[in-house]
């Protein structure tokens, strides 16, 4: 058959003279050696990827763990102004005492509802401080109702603060307001 050599610039698997096929045959994709390194390949990206997951979840474990100090505290009513002088004179327990009152006030008139979480924090530390706090509103049986998250910022020293947020509720008959967490941290 004419031109049964293959196309110039084609692939030459023999010598065109012999006809027999070359000494030097390609080798495959998959030989020994690179199917061993594909499997070094492949146990060094699965131990990779093993290894982020366990770091994923020790990450989460410390997240959710966190703080044993975030315990939910009931929310301080009306400040109580019939204190001993020995009261009157002692330090305040912690920051979470600058919070003097947190409650809830129901502003609802002709049938509509309006119900605003308010409160008056002092600051009793010696320099200006930020304070953020984060609530829950729940009825007798524990079910929370709202909550949400409060921040005063800028409180000089000795100064009192009043603020006030909407809520969600339709009533404020059996709920009680707890703070989940509370922090002061230096004003800059």
């Amino acid at each position: 058959m004419p031109g049964s050599e293959p196309p110039a610039g084609g692939p030459q698997w023999g010598s065109p003279s012999s006809g027999r096929p070359s000494s030097e045959q390609p080798t495959s994709p998959t030989g020994p050696l690179q199917k061993k390194q594909w499997g070094r390949a492949c146990l060094w990206g699965c131990a990779g990827a093993l290894a982020t997951v366990i770091v994923i979840l020790v990450v989460v474990l410390v997240i959710a763990l966190g703080d044993s100090d975030e315990s939910t505290t009931p929310a301080p009513g009306e400040t109580n102004t019939d204190m001993t002088p020995q009261e009157a004179t002692q330090e305040p327990r912690g920051e979470r005492a600058d919070l003097t009152s947190f409650q809830l006030d129901d502003r609802s008139e002709a049938g509509i509802t309006s119900i605003w979480v308010v409160w008056e924090l002092k600051n009793s530390s010696s320099e200006k401080s930020n304070y953020s706090w984060d609530w829950e509103a729940v009825d007798a049986s524990g079910t929370r109702l709202t909550n949400g998250s409060q921040l005063e910022t800028d409180v000089q020293p000795g100064q009192t603060a009043r603020g006030e947020y909407p809520t969600t509720l339709k009533t404020v008959k059996g709920v009680k307001l707890n703070i989940t967490s509370f922090n002061r941290t230096a004003s800059h």
